[in-house]
């Protein structure tokens, strides 16, 4: 069914095509309903066939109406056409609609997921209304008779962010960016030049050195706070945990049930708990640079003369 229905689109023959899809019949109700449960419940491949043929012309008006993005035509109703078999596919016909009337949501789905990913290298967005705005913001800057003045006028921004429920910003954004054409990066700067637009972007992220240091620094950290906490006995090194290094920290009067003291006793375990963490870990990196400094020396103390 795919084959018969895509091989009807001779490339670069797009009259051809609509004059050739003008022949397939329209179907009456009971047609349709006959040939829908033949396809449905004994796959009758023809049927199919017959279902998809009678309903090219609405894939070809509906993907007229998005000949706005620079696609071509050809291509948008070949998109267009795979979302018309699909629904063929999932159709039943005892639900008591038409098939039409179910396709367009699947032939619509099917260009704008085309478009998507073809108009632009770069992502237009992907929540719904990030879609939504980008399908419908040259529809409303029309009815504002704003489709050629570049950015639009705050209190334009303001209307449409309102109408779609998105953030203006979005507005301003997605204007701009349907105004403007994709650059590719490899793009000379010039004519003459040997130099490309990617030579001059900068690169934000952390460097291999920086990440590095990071994370030896993160698990000394983490080193000096293992070993701090060896000097803790066992219920002081608890309830430090518990008050201080959770996300959510326990509440005194939980420690205070567990231990059967008062909350003002747990609380004076957590601070003298804390104070010895903080001088244990303060020792330990005082004897480290101690260390440190003493190294040199008896560097110099083995070194032959």
């Amino acid at each position: 069914m795919a084959a018969a229905v895509m091989n009807l689109l001779p490339e670069g023959n797009l009259s051809r095509y609509l004059q050739e899809i003008r022949k397939f019949p329209m179907l009456t109700a009971e047609e349709e309903l006959s040939l829908s449960r033949a396809w449905r419940e004994h796959g009758d491949i023809e049927a199919a066939h017959k279902l998809v043929t009678s309903h090219l012309r609405l894939v070809a008006k509906i993907a007229m109406g998005y000949r706005g993005y620079g696609l071509p035509l050809g291509e948008l109703i070949s998109e267009g056409n795979v979302g018309m078999m699909q629904a063929v596919k999932r159709f039943d016909p005892d639900r008591g609609f038409r098939l039409a009337t179910y396709a367009m949501w699947w032939i619509r789905a099917a260009i704008q997921e085309y478009i998507l990913h073809s108009w632009s290298l770069v992502k237009m967005g992907t929540t719904a209304a990030q879609k939504k705005l980008f399908f419908n913001l040259r529809r409303i800057k029309g009815q504002m008779q704003a489709i050629d003045d570049g950015d639009l006028k705050p209190e334009q921004v303001s209307k449409i962010a309102e109408m779609l429920n998105v953030p203006e910003q979005d507005v301003v954004s997605m204007n701009r960016r349907l105004a403007a054409p994709d650059h590719s990066l490899n793009a000379p700067l010039r004519s003459d030049s040997e130099g490309e637009w990617q030579d001059w972007l900068v690169d934000e992220t952390e460097s291999q050195e920086s990440a590095m240091a990071e994370r030896e620094e993160m698990g000394d950290r983490k080193a000096l706070l293992a070993n701090a906490l060896k000097t803790l006995n066992e219920r002081e090194r608890h309830i430090l945990l518990e008050r201080r290094l959770k996300d959510n920290p326990t509440t005194l009067e939980e420690l205070s049930q567990q231990y059967g003291i008062s909350r003002e006793r747990v609380r004076q375990i957590e601070v003298r708990a804390f104070e010895k963490l903080q001088k244990a870990m303060k020792a330990k990196v005082a004897e480290r640079r101690l260390a440190a400094q003493l190294a040199p020396a008896q560097e110099d103390l083995v070194s032959p003369a």
